[in-house]
């Protein structure tokens, strides 16, 4: 009979490899609050690239008449969206709208006391890329707001902003939850549905969707014509999503919508009752 032979044990980490696991869980760690900072800078240069898409095409279009087609104009926020939420989301969640943020934190998936300031850098981001497109275009940021059209009253805008946050807060929360998160792929759905929105929608409110989006280029103008429409449409809409998808889904809170809503992107834990 021999003697078992003795199981090796694992050397432990070194200096520099300890060093560098305890920055990524500091990074990785969504409860940490040293790394809020991180998240809001996120949020902040996100909702940038957003808006200077998304105001840019109106304001490039008063510049060059011409150039910038409808299509390429509601096409050109989304495709940023898509991919602002693939390169960032692991990040802060790629929020890039009050209402979002909101929705989430209603459904249980992001702490409320987390809102005010994604809120804040939120419309932050939006309002420094209205002001560097006026500097660098030389366009009033009027034209890359969102208006009611012309014929069409503040109540029609309204309703049709409350519509088209309703359905793109679904899909956001949809893709983030339970059987239905699907990782980075929910990349693709969100900016599928925003440039769909746009290309049927936009003629009529502008197919904002954002407060955020719409702030910015109104406080870069001054020009804050039927602004509460871009207030109250996109936030009424994102709490009829959060009914809606408890209608689908139950109550929310769950691993995998609460660590899409954090930053937590490839999450795709699905538990039986949660979404």
């Amino acid at each position: 009979m021999t003697a078992a032979e003795p199981v090796p044990t694992a050397s432990p980490l070194g200096p520099l490899a300890r060093y560098e696991q305890s920055v990524i869980d500091r990074v990785t760690d969504f409860n940490n609050p040293r790394q809020e900072w991180r998240r809001l800078f996120s949020e902040l240069l996100g909702t940038f690239f957003l808006v200077l898409a998304a105001a840019g095409g109106g304001m490039m279009g008063h510049a060059f008449p011409g150039v910038i087609s409808h299509t390429a104009a509601v096409t050109a926020p989304a495709l940023t969206v898509m991919a602002i939420i693939l390169f960032m989301g692991k990040i802060s969640g790629a929020h890039l709208n009050p209402a979002v943020s909101i929705a989430f934190a209603l459904r249980r998936d992001f702490p409320w006391n987390r809102v005010p300031g994604y809120i804040v850098v939120q419309l932050i981001g939006a309002t420094l890329a209205a002001l560097v497109l006026h500097a660098i275009i030389n366009v009033s940021a009027s034209y890359g707001s969102n208006y009611p059209a012309s014929g069409y009253s503040a109540g029609a805008a309204f309703w049709m902003e409350l519509i088209l946050t309703a359905g793109l807060v679904s899909v956001i929360l949809g893709t983030a939850s339970g059987a239905q998160n699907v990782g980075v792929i929910g990349a693709f759905g969100v900016g599928s549905y925003i440039a769909l929105a746009g290309l049927w929608g936009s003629p009529i409110s502008g197919a904002s969707m954002n407060p955020a989006r719409t702030f910015g280029p109104d406080l870069a103008s001054t020009t804050f014509t039927s602004y509460w429409v871009y207030i109250a449409g996109p936030i009424a809409g994102a709490v009829i999503a959060v009914g809606i998808a408890f209608i689908l889904r139950g109550r929310g809170g769950g691993k995998s919508g609460a660590g899409a809503a954090q930053g937590e992107l490839f999450t795709e834990t699905y538990e039986t009752g949660k979404s």
